[in-house]
């Protein structure tokens, strides 16, 4: 009777300890990142956590990023964010005005967990399709779209617009200072009401000129417009037309006046003397950020001189270039209170939208 008692107790013991390593087998292979999720099972309370989800966003834009600084900016923003999140990315670059909507459309089909895109080129194209896909998450920048999956980011381009204005009076010695803009709609307004407003605060009888170029790709016409301020008088003139400044920049090049460029810090220290800058690239590196670190929601941002969203060169960013002697030390102290102003909100830059 004992030898079978033992031989029984035998067996039960060793098949506890073969299910034991196998259990062992098998949590090992439902921890590890290259184990297939079919082979993963049921979760459990013992079972250890899935990894991250690696998350895959869009950059959708309505030009080629080559053409115009502002998506160049956007585009770098979204890869510094991506190497440093780890997180795939893709920017998917319209070339025409007929590819914008069928670009949207093939992001948003994907498999995409974000899709980015920006201005007001591409509003009626995200109004159509994020309706269709309610699930997917959407941010277009520097415009609003009111929808329920989509964040808007806005930027208080008039406070930095104020600013330039500000600082072209300071420069000017003729008492006439222009602006040649891309096309006259309600946000370019933004731009040109700052500007005056900056201005008449440094001079109130200071004269501003402005003209339209009809587009933000024609550097000639906005070459054309810029000499034409110019023989009216103007010594300072404000580039404010895209692409269209590379035209600002030649004429000024070519007639000694001074100008400024736009979003990106294309000063020379010779003719292009300031720059109004706009921070693209921190803003697309900050929506990805708070969609990887999960505190993304669908609203409006708005990003000004206090958020650190829009600036003047030498004022409240560093330039690239010499500060060029026509803007005194002085006048960078007037207009770096000037700024302090705004933010404290001792200073009220009127809104054009607004």
């Amino acid at each position: 009777m004992k030898k079978p008692f033992l031989l029984v107790l035998m067996l039960v013991v060793l098949g506890g300890v073969l299910a034991a390593c196998g259990s062992k087998d098998n949590n090992n292979a439902q921890g590890s990142p290259s184990a297939s999720p079919s082979n993963s099972g049921a979760p459990s309370e013992s079972a250890p956590a899935s990894p991250a989800k690696a998350y895959k966003i869009a950059l959708v834009t309505p030009e080629p990023i080559g053409v115009n600084p502002f998506f160049q900016l956007m585009d770098e923003g979204l890869k510094k964010a991506g190497q440093e999140f780890g997180v795939e990315f893709k920017t998917i670059e319209s070339s025409d005005p007929a590819s914008i909507e069928q670009n949207l459309q093939s992001a948003a089909a994907g498999d995409f967990d974000l899709i980015i895109t920006s201005t007001f080129q591409m509003e009626d194209a995200l109004k159509k399709i994020a309706p269709q896909y309610p699930d997917k998450s959407f941010a277009i920048i520097d415009t609003v779209v009111d929808l329920p999956n989509v964040r808007s980011v806005a930027f208080r381009e008039h406070e930095a617009a104020y600013l330039l204005g500000a600082a072209a009076a300071l420069v000017s010695k003729s008492g006439t200072i222009g602006n040649v803009v891309a096309v006259d709609i309600p946000l370019m307004k933004k731009y040109t009401g700052g500007f005056e407003q900056g201005a008449k605060s440094v001079n109130p009888d200071i004269k501003v000129l402005v003209n339209y170029v009809g587009g933000f790709t024609d550097p000639a016409k906005a070459k054309e417009l810029a000499l034409l301020q110019n023989s009216q008088g103007a010594d300072f003139v404000a580039g404010m037309s895209a692409v269209g400044d590379l035209g600002v920049f030649e004429a000024a090049a070519e007639k000694g006046f001074y100008t400024s460029g736009q979003d990106t810090d294309n000063t020379d220290g010779k003719q292009v003397i300031l720059a109004q800058l706009k921070g693209t690239d921190a803003v697309v590196y900050e929506t990805v950020k708070d969609f990887v670190e999960g505190s993304f929601s669908f609203d409006v941002r708005d990003y000004g001189l206090k958020e650190g969203g829009v600036g003047l060169t030498y004022v409240n960013k560093d330039g690239k270039s010499p500060l060029n002697e026509a803007i005194s030390q002085e006048a960078i102290d007037k207009l770096k209170q000037i700024n302090d102003d705004i933010v404290a909100g001792k200073i009220v830059v009127d809104d054009s939208l607004q």
